[in-house]
């Protein structure tokens, strides 16, 4: 069995992302018994899609899980739907900022995660992790990776879908504005370790999600 890990660069004048420092940290790690690889996504809407195609074309993964950074949240995020949208409140690395434009022209209006969010949000709860479903990705760049991961594997097999990471403690010590959230990067990459474990746990045995409650009021 094969894992794919996707991280972004940094992006928006940071110098770390805690997604591919978390991906990056578990490059050729093996669990239980699926190798994992990551991958580096450029923070480029022009590229990002590009890049995201080429490595499920190398690496024919099993399971893919996106990784993105979220300021604010606090709290491993697993995400529930992707839409087809981009509307960037800031421009990308490139300097690109699209606002209302579409993922995929004449795509469905969203794709939902084909990963068992619930049984993985009560998984790392259950080992000690702060996780919670996230009803959007948002409209940038984690979303626009998250939907064209969906459309590219929709109807093949594989376990795919997107998980927010908080911002690392380094990162909010100098974030301008109110205090963020955080959590350190050894804590971030057990966390995602024990995801990636369940993952595999549950598709080896076949199993359904669980029907736990996992909604929000607004």
């Amino acid at each position: 069995m094969r894992i794919l890990v996707t991280g972004f660069e940094p992006f928006d004048g940071q110098s770390l992302n805690p997604s591919w420092e978390v991906a990056r940290a578990l490059h050729g790690a093996v669990m239980v018994g699926a190798q994992v690889t990551a991958v580096q996504l450029p923070c480029v809407f022009a590229l990002a899609l590009p890049a995201l195609q080429q490595a499920l074309a190398s690496q024919r993964p099993d399971i893919v899980l996106a990784l993105g950074q979220a300021e604010g949240r606090c709290d491993f995020s697993v995400e529930r739907v992707a839409i087809n949208v981009q509307d960037a409140r800031i421009p990308d690395n490139a300097g690109a900022q699209p606002i209302d434009v579409p993922v995929v022209a004449g795509g469905p209006a969203a794709y939902f995660s084909s990963l068992p969010i619930k049984a993985l949000v009560a998984g790392l709860r259950d080992a000690g992790f702060p996780a919670s479903v996230s009803q959007t990705a948002g409209t940038f760049v984690c979303n626009q990776v998250f939907y064209g991961l969906q459309h590219a594997l929709a109807g093949r097999g594989v376990n795919s879908g997107f998980m927010h990471l908080p911002l690392l403690p380094e990162q909010a010590a100098h974030w301008a504005g109110p205090n963020l959230p955080s959590l350190p990067a050894s804590l971030l990459v057990a966390g995602v370790q024990q995801a990636l474990a369940l993952l595999v746990l549950h598709r080896q045995q076949g199993l359904g999600d669980v029907v736990l409650a996992g909604g929000t009021l607004n």
